[in-house]
């Protein structure tokens, strides 16, 4: 969002680029015809392909070179100037700073290159990191945002994930501590940890032990260090509603049929993945309520610490509305947009939402498959 907001704004303005190099010399041009030869100002014609060089291409920077050049020996001509020491200095700055034009022009050119090859292997990297989440998991909708909070970047240390199992689906959002490739590939290891052991494990605490393994792997906490990944996981069945296992990370928020907003905790918080220790820092499982025309929305603190510009934080629980239309990612879409309006520029954090929505017109298997490999259902089309 922010890239195309940027993308925006730069078009806006290339009109003005394109014409600044003409509208200089013309300028220039009627300054020096108006002052006459004893002012001096023949060399600022060079400006004209100066300004080109910055916002054109190297082709278009040697044009307007040779229009300046062609400018100065007509003023030149008509201040009694060509073939004086003064024309010619004249002459040679415009040359120079034509020649310098197109080599900032070709550089220029090279590194957006460059970035356009970076911005695409992002997206290649997104697509294989957070992958699209399935639109239908048995028998839930569901939808995905994430907003980062470098502008041209399109991913991070955010993550999130939706696995249909037998019997239910289970899913994840995490945060991982810090930015950059090093977040990125701790991302990875939780997610492929999570996807492996949700197939594998019956229990969802037994879920949650492997992905922490892997993350304590994957950080080498041998070293003294503190990193870590704050991370929700959740299990979503029909008879039995959600149970989630939170690993230090900011509550879900819950909207009932009736309109009643919750945002259910644990009855003690403990340590984030990567610093749970033994058995007594590891999280209790607790159950919520969740049937038809609920929904659920998964979230990391890129939202809920979202500030506006007296500092208040994002009033989540106030934007209920927003999740009311029909398909799910417009309703999430809508509130995306929002928290970065509420913000009132890029936000400090990346964002990542997960929204899902209790469907009553599909029904699921029994629980007792859950975490079992045969009958696994075919997982939705995405």
């Amino acid at each position: 969002m922010e890239f195309a907001r940027t993308r925006s704004a730069s078009m806006s303005t290339r009109p003005a680029l394109i014409a600044l190099p003409y509208l200089v010399m013309g300028i220039v041009a009627g300054a020096d015809v108006a002052a006459g030869p004893g002012v001096g100002l023949l060399p600022l014609v060079s400006l004209g392909p100066a300004f080109a060089g910055l916002s054109g291409g190297w082709r278009r920077t040697a044009a307007i070179g040779g229009l300046a050049l062609a400018l100065c020996c007509a003023l030149g001509v008509y201040d009694g100037l060509f073939g004086t020491r003064r024309g010619y200095t004249a002459l040679l700055s415009v040359a120079g700073v034509t020649a310098a034009g197109i080599a900032a022009a070709v550089s220029r050119e090279r590194q957006e290159r460059q970035l356009a090859s970076a911005r695409s292997i992002a997206e290649v990297a997104q697509r294989v990191l957070l992958r699209p989440v399935p639109r239908q998991a048995g028998h839930l909708r569901a939808a995905v945002s994430y907003t980062s909070a470098e502008a041209d970047a399109r991913i991070g240390g955010d993550l999130y994930e939706v696995v249909p199992v037998p019997g239910g689906v289970r899913v994840i959002i995490g945060d991982v501590q810090g930015k950059g490739l090093d977040a990125v590939e701790t991302a990875a290891s939780v997610l492929g940890a999570f996807r492996e052991a949700a197939h594998d494990e019956r229990e969802l605490a037994d879920v949650g032990a492997r992905v922490d393994r892997a993350v304590q792997r994957q950080l080498g906490l041998d070293d003294g260090s503190e990193k870590f990944v704050t991370a929700l996981l959740a299990e979503i069945t029909e008879p039995e509603g959600i149970t989630f296992l939170n690993y230090g990370h900011p509550a879900a928020m819950i909207m009932g049929g009736d309109g009643h907003v919750s945002f259910p905790g644990p009855r003690r918080y403990t340590p984030p993945l990567g610093l749970v220790w033994d058995a007594s820092d590891a999280p209790e499982p607790y159950v919520v309520p969740f049937g038809p025309g609920c929904q659920l929305l998964l979230y990391t603190d890129g939202v809920s610490e979202a500030r506006d510009a007296d500092g208040v934080f994002y009033p989540l629980a106030n934007r209920v509305d927003l999740l009311s239309a029909g398909d799910p990612q417009r309703a999430l879409d809508a509130l995306q947009a929002d928290v970065v309006a509420y913000a009132g520029g890029p936000l400090h954090d990346d964002a990542a939402m997960l929204l899902l929505r209790c469907r009553a017109d599909v029904g699921m298997t029994p629980r007792d498959g859950l975490g079992t490999a045969d009958g696994a259902p075919e997982p939705p089309a995405r």
